[in-house]
Parts: C-alpha cells; sequence; structure tokens
C-alpha cells in the first residue's frame, strides 16, 4: 500500500513540477515578447482571467445550492482531503529496507543487507575459472529468513555454460547455506571481455 502510495506522490510531484515549468516559460515568453514592462494585469489579460473568474463564480454560486449539488460537493472535498493525506503518507512514509537474517536469540539479530550480500557472492563467483562477469539480484523473503539469489554468469565462448553454471554455483554454497538461499545461476555468453 504504501509503495503504490510512493509511486502517486512521485507522479503527482512530476506533474506539478512540469506545470510550474509551464507557467515559468509562459511568464518568460510573455516578458520577451510583450511589449513595456512585465505586469500582472497584462498577463491575466493574457490567459484569459476575467473569463475563467466568470466560469468559476457559476461554478461557486451553483455549490452554494441547497440539495445534492451541496452533497456532491462535500463529498468531493473529503475526498480531497483523504487523498491529500493518503499522498503525505506516501511520501513521509520511511521505507524499510528488507535485511536476510543469518542469526537470532535473546541478545539479538545477525542481519546482511542485500547490496553486500550480492557483492560478496559476485566477488566469489568471478574468482572461479571461465567467470568473466556476473551480475547478482538477492532477493529476501518478506518475513527476513531465507531468500533467493539469481545470478547470470558471463562466461568467454570457449567455457562449457554447463561447466560455468556447476562452478558458480559450489561457489556460492558457502554464502547460500547460511542465509538459506536458493541459488539459480544463469550462464551466459559474455563478449567482448576479458578471456581466462
Amino acid at each position: 500500500m504504501v509503495v503504490l502510495l510512493r509511486a502517486v506522490a512521485r507522479l503527482l510531484t512530476f506533474v506539478l513540477l512540469a506545470v510550474l515549468a509551464a507557467a515559468g516559460l509562459a511568464v518568460a515568453v510573455f516578458s520577451l515578447g510583450g511589449s513595456g514592462d512585465f505586469s500582472l494585469p497584462g498577463l491575466a489579460d493574457l490567459v484569459a482571467l476575467p473569463d475563467l473568474e466568470a466560469q468559476a463564480g457559476e461554478l461557486l454560486g451553483a455549490l452554494e445550492a441547497d440539495g445534492s449539488i451541496a452533497l456532491r460537493s462535500a463529498l468531493a472535498g473529503l475526498a480531497a482531503l483523504v487523498l491529500g493525506v493518503l499522498l503525505l503518507i506516501g511520501a513521509l512514509a520511511p521505507t524499510r529496507e528488507r535485511l536476510l537474517r543469518l542469526d537470532e536469540n535473546s541478545e539479538g539479530r545477525l542481519e546482511a543487507r542485500r547490496r553486500a550480500l550480492g557483492d560478496i557472492a559476485s566477488t566469489l563467483v568471478e574468482q572461479q575459472r571461465g567467470v568473466n562477469t556476473s551480475r547478482v539480484k538477492v532477493r529476501p523473503h518478506r518475513n527476513g529468513q531465507g531468500g533467493r539469489i539469481v545470478l547470470r554468469a558471463g562466461h568467454p565462448a570457449s567455457a562449457d555454460p554447463e561447466e560455468v553454471q556447476r562452478q558458480a554455483t559450489s561457489a556460492l554454497a558457502p554464502l547460500a547455506k547460511p542465509f538459506d538461499l536458493k541459488t539459480r545461476v544463469k550462464p551466459h555468453h559474455d563478449t567482448g571481455r576479458r578471456v581466462q
């Protein structure tokens, strides 16, 4: 839920910044192309604010009426308030980093970050013969206990992909076993890299 709210807040921020940039561009064009100095009454005439004021006056007059229109406007205002609160939650809620748990006892927990484990896995695999490059994604389970390592091992054309997969899997075993990680190694032909 917070992830969705965060995405909506980012999208709304981008839209508002685009509107602000367009307004700044309009002011700049008006001040360059207009005759004389930049003035707010001239800009108001240019964007037809008097017509907009008349239309807004009609709308506000309709909202003051009794009956279903007043109820709809009150519900719309309430919905706008709720949406604003949800966007604030999405923008200000702290993100919780998903960690992988190694051990837990009465004194506390011993956990590791995903990026650190990915760097260790990459280093372990790249030390193997026939592996040129590696890209690692560590995905912990929601509860922090266990997870998956997905590794793409780049190898030269002369290396056997099955052998590369076997070596990479065995190199990851000392890391995967204590953290209860399932490993998946995807060997692929790596062009233009160093050859061992």
